[in-house]
């Protein structure tokens, strides 16, 4: 029951994606922006579907479970550091993306003020190419995990190989299109599925004060401690908390280095429609973020002994042990649903990087662009198949140089700097570089997230080297004649 349940529901979101391509145009716009005609309560969905993976359901559940409550920071910072990003750059981005007339996100940025960084652009690509189909891998493997975690001798790699073939079949038949309509099922199933297992989770408990008084005696009662701790932090005291928690909020404003996340937004049907898009996106991301803070504090209840369980299964486990059959599935087709909602946006975002910035004469027939999209898929499903680090591991080291790469450029246009390409080139890789160093060379992340260093520090010197445009230039930029 659990596998027909499981299987009705991903033919659900199959139907979906593959009905969208009785709208598809073939053309590139339409393949990787939708034609900018996605309404806000789509873009919203499919965004927060986007950004709360794979990640969400298996890395921060598990990480929260094995850390207790000081795990709140990190829904705290993602969410307050997204916040803040969107109010200076979202709707530039998507007015950027309607006057350049292009569909890629390296596109947009080398031709912001209507210069072309041609050769900042492919460099571009060549970084969201590698790091792209190595998130996608780690989307992949986080599916097939939760599958691991409920059927008993399942082989994984099955699930991930049928993940990949769902998600080839959708991207390729309605492009960027059926990502989004897809990614809105996807939500409302994941949003479900949290629902369901937290209800019936603290009904188990005998209700959310006897929760909490199990909790507090674990970890030698340190387990609902809300300060972090100290083997955690880079520096002891205050001054460590505070760059724990600043850490997490630069992880959220990674969200405006992330081309698959910020595709969504380019693809928006109006920019003055933004403010409706983020309350779509804000009030899905909160709920999801408590409820999954919830489940990981359950999780530890239901499971108290840490040495007999992978952590990155506590969702699946919990679920087998807690509900029926029909419901196990529900919560196998939310893990699932959004591992595979981040995956396909990787996916075309990669394929955007191939065809329109990589190659030396852009690729516009149709069926070039889904030969690049299943070539990506393929590429990435191989690499998920090798398995050799944590979701959590390989989606924050991706996560973290896209944002190094990508957000401080981003950041100085939204602010109205004017930059050369030689700086544009040198702060991606600046920032790449810092984030590279911090985690491998120095061991630091686990006290401040690579993040942090890895963007602040090439705006700070991006500022430097940069130029403040002038009011004629602003008058006369692409960009802002075309704001309203």
């Amino acid at each position: 029951m659990i596998l027909a349940s499981f299987i009705v529901i991903l033919i659900i979101f199959l139907g979906v994606g593959l009905a969208s391509a009785r709208q598809a145009t073939g053309e590139r716009k339409d393949y990787y922006i939708a034609g900018q005609t996605v309404s806000p309560w789509l873009a919203g969905l499919s965004a927060v579907a986007t950004n709360n993976s794979g990640y969400l359901f298996i890395g921060v559940i598990g990480y929260g479970y094995a850390t207790g409550l000081s795990a709140i920071w990190l829904m705290f910072g993602w969410i307050v550091g997204d916040f803040i990003g969107s109010t200076f750059i979202h709707r530039k981005l998507r007015t950027a993306t309607g006057v350049t007339n292009e569909a890629s996100f390296a596109s947009v940025l080398s031709r912001w003020h209507g210069d072309d960084f041609a050769i900042w652009r492919r460099m571009a690509a060549v970084i969201m190419v590698v790091l792209l189909i190595v998130y996608g891998a780690a989307q992949i493997t986080a599916g097939a995990k939760a599958l691991e975690g409920v059927f008993d001798g399942f082989d994984w790699r099955i699930g991930a190989i049928g993940s990949a073939v769902i998600i080839l079949a959708y991207s390729i038949a309605g492009g960027i299109r059926a990502s989004i309509w897809t990614d809105a099922i996807q939500s409302i199933c994941m949003l479900g599925a949290l629902f369901t297992l937290f209800f019936v989770g603290v009904s188990w408990a005998g209700g959310f004060g006897s929760m909490i008084e199990q909790l507090r005696t674990m970890d030698g009662g340190n387990y609902l401690n809300l300060m972090p701790e100290s083997d955690e932090l880079l520096l002891t005291g205050a001054l460590g908390v505070g760059l724990f928690v600043l850490g997490w909020l630069f992880a959220g404003f990674s969200v405006v280095g992330q081309p698959h996340i910020m595709v969504r937004f380019m693809a928006l049907d109006d920019d003055r429609n933004m403010q409706r898009t983020r309350v779509w996106y804000y009030g899905f991301f909160v709920v999801f973020y408590i409820l999954a803070a919830g489940l990981s504090l359950l999780a530890r209840v239901y499971m108290p002994d840490t040495a007999d369980i992978d952590v990155e299964l506590a969702l699946p486990r919990m679920a087998e042990g807690l509900l029926p059959d029909v419901l196990v599935g529900l919560i196998l087709a939310g893990i699932f649903a959004a591992t595979m909602s981040t995956a396909d946006s990787v996916v075309l975002s990669c394929s955007a990087a191939i065809t329109h910035d990589l190659v030396p004469e852009r690729l516009e027939h149709p069926w070039m662009l889904k030969a690049a999209t299943g070539t990506v898929t393929i590429l990435a499903l191989a690499l998920a198949l090798m398995d050799s680090q944590s979701v959590f591991s390989l989606v924050i080291i991706a996560w973290s140089a896209l944002a190094a790469a990508f957000a401080p450029l981003l950041t100085l246009y939204a602010l109205n700097r004017r930059v050369s390409e030689t700086t544009a080139i040198f702060l991606m890789v600046l920032g790449i570089g810092i984030t590279l160093v911090w985690r491998f060379g120095l061991g630091w992340q686990g006290g401040v997230y690579e993040g942090f260093p890895g963007i602040l520090i090439p705006v700070i010197i991006g500022w430097i080297m940069s130029r403040p445009a002038t009011r004629a230039e602003l008058q006369h930029s692409p960009v802002e004649e075309a704001a309203p």
